[in-house]
């Protein structure tokens, strides 16, 4: 009897999956595993739709909690079986080839995606479920503009007739994006950052908040819409339950985050009370959120890249009144335009002693100058922690924010150390 052959879409996508762990073992693991990717692309542009057969897919997209919430989903849909995903912010085309080529056949997908990149993804993927989290500027060189941002999303789904979005309803960006779709769970995880959301992507007129969370535009009928899955502070209100969210991550808006995982873990199937117990074993997700001692000081390290991230980092730093290092670069990947800084409410930090670090430190140091906050300045992010140790109160701890390049140059120093 003649072996049995597989489909050739499905020898194809075996046959590329192949390739990219050849490569990976050649050059390495992480950013190796990229490079296999972008060879991949290169020689195939469609090797990335190739690989994704087989796949049942979430795709996880916005401009803030991608990479926390991809991991929280992937742990509420761990119990569905076997999960292949992209690590440590690799979300463009060749990051997600490298995951597909290196997973498990057949494994549920789930793909954080670069905002700017979600429509030719979901061409190319033809998500199940596709998260919609928030949309704000960042890096201002490359995505200055979010309301194209958004619809050229709702370009993207309206070509996803089949799709479940799980959209954020109150974020006006995110809330018209999903518009376009046929079915749509909206979650009502807040939206603390309303400034870049003031003008109405739908017909240019002003987007009106109000005190209770509710938007709406004073012009056209665009408003938010009535949420099927609602965050109340620390429980979350799903399918008729009220499930407690007992979370390892902290903060408002990692509890946003669970609850769109969940939400998107419910659309798969999975039950939502299995979901939020998955979500407790969550800690940190590559170094975000960790607490350990440094160089023989206390630190605990946090991410934050554009004014929104700041404003929900200066809610959780809130519970801490030692001293705060911040670091701050401006290379591609977090943009080459600081001028964000001065939209961060720094002011917030008067009465702790904060360390300017990073490439950018002169200009944060001058922010924090207006901000009249007392300051200190070591453009060394590890020195600048021992700056800051002078200052930490015998039992207390120093905060490290820092923004994407910064964050992942100290830990991998922490790795390497």
């Amino acid at each position: 009897m003649a072996p049995k052959t597989l489909p050739v879409r499905t020898r194809t996508a075996t046959t590329l999956g192949h390739a990219v762990a050849s490569l990976s073992r050649r050059l390495g693991r992480g950013n190796g595993s990229v490079i296999g990717g972008r060879v991949l692309l290169a020689v195939d542009r469609h090797a990335l739709g190739t690989l994704a057969e087989g796949h049942r897919a979430a795709l996880v997209s916005g401009t803030n909690g991608k990479t926390t919430t991809t991991r929280l989903l992937s742990a509420a849909l761990s119990s569905a079986g076997p999960i292949v995903t992209n690590l440590r912010g690799a979300n463009m085309p060749a990051g997600l080839a490298a995951a597909l080529g290196e997973g498990e056949p057949g494994a549920l997908a789930v793909l954080e995606v670069d905002e700017a990149w979600l429509p030719a993804v979901a061409a190319d993927v033809h998500p199940e479920v596709v998260l919609l989290l928030n949309l704000s500027r960042d890096q201002l060189d490359r995505n200055n503009e979010v309301r194209s941002l958004s619809t050229s999303w709702r370009r993207a789904i309206e070509d996803l007739p089949d799709a479940t979005i799980v959209a954020n309803a109150d974020d006006p960006l995110t809330a018209y994006a999903a518009g376009s779709a046929r079915r749509v769970t909206w979650v009502a995880a807040g939206q603390p950052w309303t400034a870049d959301a003031s003008g109405c992507p739908s017909c240019g007129g002003r987007i009106l908040f109000a005190s209770d969370g509710g938007w709406a535009c004073d012009r056209c009928d665009l408003r938010r819409p009535i949420a099927d899955v609602v965050l109340d502070g620390t429980t979350l209100v799903i399918a008729g339950q009220r499930l407690p969210l007992l979370l390892g991550l902290p903060g408002r808006a990692n509890r946003a985050n669970a609850a769109m995982a969940v939400a998107a873990a419910s659309a798969f199937g999975v039950d939502p009370g299995v979901a939020v117990a998955a979500l407790a074993t969550t800690t940190d997700v590559d170094g975000r959120y960790r607490s350990l001692v440094l160089d023989g000081v206390p630190v605990r390290l946090l991410l934050a890249k554009n004014p929104a991230g700041w404003l929900e980092v200066l809610d959780i730093i809130g519970d801490n009144d030692g001293p705060v290092v911040v670091g701050i670069n401006a290379r591609i990947a977090d943009g080459k335009d600081p001028s964000w800084l001065w939209d961060v409410p720094f002011e917030h930090l008067r009465g702790r002693f904060v360390v300017a670090a990073g490439e950018r430190s002169h200009d944060l140091a001058v922010r924090l100058h207006y901000a009249d906050v007392e300051h200190d300045r070591e453009p060394d992010l590890r020195r600048a922690i021992a700056v800051a140790e002078r200052r930490r109160p015998a039992d207390g701890r120093v905060d490290v924010v820092a923004n994407y390049t910064s964050f992942m140059a100290l830990t991998a120093s922490i790795a390497d150390a």
